[in-house]
């Protein structure tokens, strides 16, 4: 019989989005100043305009690439770049998890694009060099719901004549973003910045914008997907004028979240805790005959994200989830709904490595105790 640990994670957030806020977050570090206030007032301009700035000075991104908030989180962001960009060409998605499905469904049923389809199962990644890069490609970085991620961009044509369009919102600030290789890229803060949802981040690239600028949709599209103006960009967008009003308090809290990923080093800062994260996490499944990886080629398997299989019933999981989450030592770890029944850790930079070794006793104790 295993006895209860003595230990604990001092911080039990382990969810894949929300994510875990910054170690050390108080409501007492956002600049208060704004609410209350218009976001298009210069005070407004400002603090979205520094969240760019941010953002840019963190991803290394060049200036040849715009970012622009928008609303709907990292789906909003990825539909608005479906809606307005997609139907100039021929159109390839890959799905290996279920937000990459989910993108298949827009593409095929309501765009109607009759999309090529390339997937693979949960814990697998497709084929790449299967991809026609005469066409748009639709792909997810990292698997969110499956622990897969693509292991680099070096399988991203040069000399494509389709655009890239990565949903990267559990790849940002945990892996190098070759950003020559990606014409669109979306993201949301609630993942590895620990930031609050509802508001979502588009890249744009010179050949994304490019395509904005020539192509217009033979579909309708509602004011907040627009962005071109007389087949121009509509370049307040990306320069903190929003399409729509944005929750200045989620703005402020994203501000925070990263001028904390500047004190840890910035990007290779975040690459590195990160890192260490899936790391310590791994060490957790190499000493258990019982935790396994979904993801079975290390060189795909998510750093973020990290999707764990367990040599039991779907019930027995859930029992296992409801005992770690009683005792307030790891919240909202099941597995996506959508995906094989077993665990899923957030391993991304805002969590500590400390918490995920504090983790693994627990895991031992919830398994003897769900016998």
């Amino acid at each position: 019989m295993i006895d209860r640990p003595a230990d604990r994670p001092a911080r039990p957030y382990f969810s894949s989005g929300p994510c875990a806020k910054p170690p050390g977050w108080s409501p007492d570090q956002l600049d208060t100043r704004i609410l209350g206030r218009s976001h298009r007032s210069g005070l407004g301009k400002q603090r979205l305009q520094l969240c760019i700035d941010l953002m840019r000075e963190l991803l290394a991104l060049p200036d040849t690439h715009r970012i622009g908030i928008v609303p709907g989180s990292d789906t909003g962001a990825f539909e608005m770049a479906m809606w307005t960009m997609l139907g100039a060409r021929p159109v390839t998605t890959l799905a290996w998890e279920s937000f990459g499905e989910g993108w298949v469904t827009d593409a095929a049923k309501q765009l109607k694009l009759d999309p090529t389809v390339i997937r693979a199962d949960y814990g697998a990644l497709p084929d790449l060099s299967q991809v026609d890069w005469s066409n748009d490609v639709l792909f997810t970085w990292n698997g969110t719901t499956s622990g897969v991620r693509v292991p680099d961009g070096e399988w991203i044509a040069d000399d494509r004549e389709g655009l890239s369009f990565a949903d990267a919102t559990s790849a940002v600030f945990a892996y190098e973003v070759p950003w020559d290789k990606v014409d669109v890229a979306t993201f949301s803060w609630q993942k590895a910045l620990g930031g609050e949802g509802g508001h979502g981040v588009l890249i744009l690239g010179p050949r994304g914008i490019e395509r904005l600028e020539s192509f217009t949709p033979d579909r309708p599209l509602p004011k907040l997907f627009r962005l071109t103006s007389k087949g121009k960009l509509t370049e307040g967008v990306f320069k903190g004028e929003t399409i729509n009003t944005p929750s200045m308090l989620a703005v402020e809290d994203a501000i925070v979240a990263l001028e904390w990923a500047k004190s840890v080093g910035g990007l290779r800062g975040m690459i590195a805790r990160t890192a260490a994260n899936a790391a310590a996490l791994d060490r957790i499944v190499e000493g258990r005959n019982w935790l396994g990886h979904l993801a079975q080629d290390p060189a795909s398997r998510s750093k973020t994200s990290v999707c764990l299989t367990v040599a039991a019933d779907a019930d027995r999981i859930k029992a296992i989830v409801k005992l770690l989450e009683v005792e307030e030592v790891a919240f909202d770890v099941a597995s996506y709904r959508d995906a094989p029944p077993g665990l899923r850790i957030w391993c991304g930079a805002t969590v500590d490595a400390a918490d995920i070794e504090a983790l693994g006793p627990w895991l031992d104790y919830a398994w003897e105790q769900t016998k």
